[in-house]
C-alpha cells in the first residue's frame, strides 16, 4: 500500500451500505474517521445522481461524486459536472438485444428512470435504492439521444451472462458493458468505467493515484482497483472483484467497509482511532 492516503473512494451497494440500502452507524464513523486524520472520501456509483443525494447528505460530502459508473460526475449538489450519453444508436441496439434476451431494458437519463413495465423484476428493489419511482413509457426511442445508463434486470444471473456476452459483441467499442449487481447489467457510454471515473476524481483533487484507496464488489468496480494505489474487494463480492484486489474484507452484513477502513487503511496511514 502506498505510505500516504489521500483519497478513499467507494462503491455503494454492496460495498458502503447494507442489502437492505442501510448506512450504518460503523459506517458513518468510519468516514468521519477519514475526515479526522485528514483523508478525503468521496463514493463512486452505478446508481443516478438523485439516487446517491441522502448518502451524500446523510455523510457530509464535499467533493464530487460519481454517479451511472462514471457516465456523470457531479458536485455534492447534484450540478452535474461532465456527463457521458450512450449515443442513440447504441441504446437502440442495445434495448434490442435485452428483449432479444428476454430481459426487461431500463433507461436512465440525468434526471429520471423509465420503464415499460411496473411489474417487471426487481422494479420495486430499485424504487427503494433510488428513492424515486420511475417514469413509465410506451417506447423509450424519444429518449435514446439522453441516455446515460440502460440496465437490464433479471432474477436469472445465467441470462444475464449470456445476454452481457451477446451485447459485448454486438456493440464492441460502441457502449461498456459491465455487473453492478449479480441480477442488474449495465451499459453506458463507450471509454467510461469506474477507473477512468477515479482518474478524474484525482485530477480534480489535484492528487496522484497512487494515494487513492477503493472499496467495492463487483466486476464493474475492476477498472478502478486497477487504477488506485490499493483496493479492498467485499467479502461479499464477486470472484472477479476479489481477485483484482489487493485485500479483501468481510461482507456489507458484517460492517466490512468499516472494518476495512479501521483494519487496513487507518493504519497504514498512520492513523488511529
Amino acid at each position: 500500500m502506498t505510505d500516504r492516503i489521500a483519497l478513499v473512494v467507494s462503491d455503494v451497494d454492496g460495498t458502503l451500505v447494507t442489502p437492505d440500502k442501510i448506512l450504518t452507524e460503523r459506517a458513518r464513523a468510519a468516514v468521519a474517521s477519514l475526515a479526522r486524520h485528514g483523508i478525503a472520501f468521496t463514493i463512486i456509483s452505478s446508481r443516478p445522481p438523485f439516487g446517491l443525494k441522502k448518502l451524500v447528505e446523510a455523510l457530509n460530502l464535499r467533493l464530487p461524486i460519481a454517479a451511472f459508473n462514471g457516465g456523470v460526475l457531479a458536485l455534492p449538489d447534484l450540478t452535474p459536472l461532465a456527463r457521458h450519453p450512450i449515443g442513440a444508436d447504441a441504446v437502440g441496439k442495445a434495448v434490442s438485444c435485452f428483449e432479444d434476451c428476454g430481459v426487461l431494458p431500463w433507461l436512465f437519463t440525468e434526471d429520471n428512470w423509465h420503464i415499460r413495465d411496473r411489474k417487471g423484476a426487481y422494479v420495486d428493489h430499485e424504487i427503494r435504492t433510488v428513492d424515486r419511482p420511475p417514469v413509465i413509457v410506451e417506447s423509450f426511442a424519444p429518449l435514446y439521444d439522453r441516455a446515460i445508463k440502460i440496465v437490464g434486470a433479471s432474477a436469472d444471473p445465467d441470462v444475464l451472462t449470456r445476454c452481457g456476452e451477446k451485447l459485448k459483441a454486438l456493440l464492441g467499442g460502441a457502449a461498456t458493458v459491465s455487473r453492478s449487481q449479480s441480477y442488474y447489467l449495465d451499459i453506458i457510454a463507450p471509454g467510461i468505467d469506474k477507473g477512468v471515473a477515479v482518474v478524474e476524481l484525482a485530477r480534480r483533487c489535484g492528487l496522484e493515484l497512487a494515494h487513492v484507496v477503493t472499496l467495492g464488489d463487483m466486476e464493474n468496480d475492476v477498472p478502478m482497483f486497477r487504477k488506485s494505489g490499493f483496493s479492498i474487494a467485499m467479502g461479499n463480492g464477486s470472484p472477479a472483484a476479489r481477485a483484482a484486489a489487493n485485500a479483501v474484507t468481510g461482507t456489507n452484513v458484517a460492517d466490512g467497509f468499516a472494518d476495512a477502513i479501521e483494519r487496513l487503511v487507518l493504519p497504514r496511514a498512520g492513523a488511529t482511532g
